[in-house]
């Protein structure tokens, strides 16, 4: 049990080192930090980090679906990804792909625009809807 921990903080600080050369420049940057759960999640799953503040995981690949929750700088798992409706930030751009998430600890399934999630436009690890 140990070391299956230390493999996923190790493979987690290794994506985040990853991801945060990818994103050098970027117009938004955020440290790389640690999952907000000591617990980990499914090690099916890809995780992912929520990078900016005030996200809202939604029902549906929709703006118009209701809001499941809030989060900030946030580990999640990512289950599934699609193309549905396209999403404008003046800050940071636009994207049109969703991910399909829940919680490390486990939760019901919620939407957040790729925007929002290190990995880019579409993230690589995790498979399409």
């Amino acid at each position: 049990m140990e070391d299956t921990h230390m493999k996923r903080l190790l493979r987690r600080s290794v994506t985040v080192l990853a991801a945060t050369a990818f994103t050098a420049g970027a117009v938004v940057a955020t440290a790389g930090a640690a999952p907000t759960t000591a617990s980990g999640g499914d090690p099916a799953l890809t995780d992912v980090y929520i990078w900016a503040t005030d996200v809202r995981l939604r029902q549906r690949p929709t703006t118009d679906s209701g809001v499941l929750a809030v989060r900030s700088r946030y580990w999640v798992d990512a289950v599934c990804q699609k193309q549905s409706q396209y999403v404008h930030d003046p800050a940071v751009g636009g994207n049109s792909w969703w991910t399909a998430v829940q919680e490390l600890s486990g939760s019901d399934i919620a939407w957040v625009n790729n925007l929002y999630l290190r990995g880019g436009e579409k993230i690589a690890g995790v498979p399409d809807c």
